[in-house]
């Protein structure tokens, strides 16, 4: 192969190529079924084909593939190799574990073949806690939503066993391959139809039947990709984004479906409900405000199977979170305004602290959002629609839209915020770069422009 720069670089043997190409594919689909955003996976790919002598290396992302071309000169076709992004489930101790392997690349100490192996046992080891770990965390994570919005401890018990149960139902109906559309319209159905039993039977007569189904409604919520979306539409990888969008959209149709399903099977059967509930205000003492928010973002990623140092720093991404809504919805700014600055500053944060501390942003970012997660707003819209058939519902269910893409929308610009403080990134490389959730901050010397 000619080693002139005017007919191109001089590379590995074929073998080689195909083993790097590979190499790479398979660290992005870690990251995007992690719920990375397209430019993560992108830089990350690029930064170990260059590490491996593949400097002219072009990357195609979109939702369901990834496709990586080497170009080889003039005087050889290109090598591409594509992969589908199958599977997507939320573990961030793999993620965290791919990201340290990038880094070891990246850094020169250790070869494609050992790099490859490496990545094979962190694809094909289990879960780094058992799956009751999980379901316990929901239940954690859903008792203490219901103490941030001042609850106190018998719905929180409450809202626990009911997410446990549908956490468990769900995992069922995923052993069965049920498209998540319907795990999440029955979650949905549960977690309405559950509260509303339980106040109509006066069993529990001091649970509000609302603040239940928005308990249920926050944690079904939490697994959407909201944050990946709009970074995704914010870099201009408008397919994928669209991808994530139409994905995010189904599944929140789902979640909707079932609560309204619940809703109109109890005004069939004349159950006389009515939502007088006013909007829920976060509990007015900091403290509590701070352990709510920490506990519910913590849980989170426990439910997510993120390593314990990680479980603190999300546990303080969410106490951070939640005490900034607090003090800016207290200084008179509207619902929607106090959802984006808070998520500023947890975006913010996460980027510049996550990275040191050696964990994924993504993580902090996406944890740190969850306790402000529109679950009351969702259902009253719901109750007016299906319940009072007053057409406000539709106006109530796009200011839960709004809320949470303020949320999304923040934590990307918290992140590109940051950009400037991370030590060491030239323009060029933060033009690349930014806003970054995953992967290499240097990802390639190549020029960009």
């Amino acid at each position: 192969m000619s080693t002139n720069s005017l007919h191109g670089p001089a590379l590995p043997d074929d073998s080689t190529v195909h083993l790097v190409l590979d190499l790479a594919l398979r660290v992005g689909e870690v990251q995007m079924s992690s719920g990375a955003g397209a430019a993560d996976v992108t830089a990350t790919i690029l930064a170990v084909t260059t590490a491996y002598g593949l400097p002219h290396t072009e990357v195609d992302v979109i939702y369901t593939s990834i496709s990586v071309s080497c170009h080889r000169g003039t005087d050889h076709a290109p090598i591409t190799s594509l992969r589908v992004v199958r599977a997507r489930s939320l573990d961030y101790t793999r993620l965290a574990d791919a990201e340290q392997l990038v880094r070891t690349i990246t850094a020169g100490e250790i070869s494609a073949e050992d790099a490859y192996g490496e990545l094979d046992r962190i694809t094909s080891a289990s879960h780094p806690y058992p799956r009751w770990v999980a379901t316990a965390a929901w239940a954690g994570m859903a008792a203490a939503v219901a103490f941030l919005i001042g609850g106190g401890l018998l719905l929180a018990l409450t809202a626990a066993v009911v997410t446990a149960l549908i956490d468990r139902v769900g995992r069922v109906l995923n052993r069965r391959a049920l498209p998540f559309f319907f795990q999440q319209l029955v979650g949905g159905a549960l977690a309405a139809g559950t509260a509303l039993a339980v106040w109509a039977t006066g069993l529990l007569p001091s649970v509000r039947p609302s603040l239940l189904v928005a308990v249920g409604i926050v944690v079904l919520l939490s697994g959407l990709a909201l944050v990946s979306t709009v970074q995704d539409a914010i870099s201009g990888y408008n397919v994928t984004a669209a991808g994530r969008t139409v994905e995010t959209v189904l599944l929140s149709a789902g979640l909707i479906a079932g609560v309204a399903l619940a809703l109109r099977t109890a005004v069939h059967f004349g159950l006389p409900i009515a939502l007088t509930d006013p909007l829920p205000p976060l509990i007015s003492a900091v403290p509590l405000q701070f352990a709510a928010g920490a506990a519910t973002s913590g849980f989170f990623a426990l439910a997510c199977y993120a390593q314990p140092r990680a479980l603190l720093v999300a546990a303080g991404a969410g106490a951070v979170g939640t005490g900034t809504y607090g003090l800016v919805t207290s200084a008179g700014l509207d619902v929607l305004l106090s959802s984006a600055v808070a998520a500023t500053v947890v975006g913010f944060g996460g980027a510049t602290m996550s990275r040191r501390l050696k964990v994924p942003t993504l993580v902090v970012a996406v944890s740190g959002m969850v306790p402000l997660l529109p679950g009351w707003t969702t259902y009253r819209g719901l109750f007016q629609l299906t319940a009072e058939n007053d057409p406000a519902g539709l106006s109530t269910l796009v200011f839960a839209s709004g809320i949470a893409m303020a949320l999304a929308g923040g934590v990307v610009f918290g992140e590109y915020l940051a950009q400037p403080v991370r030590t060491g990134l030239g323009r060029l490389e933060r033009k690349f770069a930014g806003p970054r959730m995953s992967g290499p901050l240097r990802p390639t010397k190549r020029r960009l422009e």
